[in-house]
């Protein structure tokens, strides 16, 4: 970038969220921001359209215009930007503008968290398998409780058509209700790790993906991450 253009570094990371000007002043001379893979200085004009610029080794959000909403899902509403038979979708529920994407899916008769975004970067690290983001839901189950070897299985891990399922997170906080947390991104995973244990869903609810979990979200409605939230779903996959 030639002399003079673009801008000036601190102001851009103020803008995503990093702090006063000045704060971001000492982050840049303590050389814990680099643009392009090189140590910033102090003076250090970007375009944040094109170059990558990262803090502490993460990536900085820092491109104009991106959006990140966090929704909960009704049941009955589809993971995708349309539908050939006119059936309602996740971005139904949001602004039309700018356009977003759904990152990850949920079946139509799952309910629960979901982000949209037209953060490419971001969805791409969110969505790679390397990566195992958790995720969480509470699950209503069929036949009461699940005994202490069901519950063994689904935690230790249980042959599914595509193969042997993670380690996960379980427990049962009530009789037929469960918490299970995953990382992998299999389709209609809990509900097919529930039928191999003789415990069909009745409800699925996603309650958390990652750090990001809003109990006080209604159904259908949605709201945007903050700063605060976007980093740190960069910091926990990068």
């Amino acid at each position: 970038m030639p002399e003079g253009d673009g801008e000036r570094l601190q102001k851009v990371l103020a803008v995503a969220g990093y702090g006063s000007r000045r704060v971001c002043e000492e982050l840049i001379a303590d050389g814990r921001v680099t643009v392009n893979g090189d140590v910033a200085v102090l003076g250090r004009r970007v375009d944040p359209e094109t170059d990558r610029i990262e803090v502490d080794g993460h990536p900085a959000a820092t491109r104009p215009g991106l959006v990140h909403y966090l929704l909960n899902k009704p049941r009955g509403v589809l993971s995708t930007a349309r539908d050939t038979h006119g059936r309602p979708t996740v971005v139904d529920l949001v602004p039309p503008e700018p356009r977003v994407f759904p990152v990850g899916r949920l079946d139509a008769d799952t309910e629960g968290l979901l982000l949209l975004t037209n953060d490419g970067d971001l969805a791409q690290l969110l969505t790679h398998p390397s990566h195992g983001v958790e995720k969480e839901y509470l699950v209503h189950v069929t036949g009461g409780a699940l005994t202490a070897g069901a519950l063994r299985r689904l935690r230790d891990g249980l042959e599914l058509d595509d193969g042997v399922t993670a380690p996960a997170q379980v427990s049962q906080p009530e009789p037929g209700v469960l918490r299970i947390t995953i990382h992998e991104g299999r389709n209609r995973q809990v509900r097919r790790m529930c039928d191999a244990v003789g415990h069909p869903v009745q409800r699925l609810v996603r309650v958390r993906i990652g750090a990001l979990a809003d109990r006080r979200l209604k159904p259908g409605a949605w709201r945007q991450l903050t700063n605060g939230e976007v980093r740190a779903l960069y910091e926990s996959v990068t």
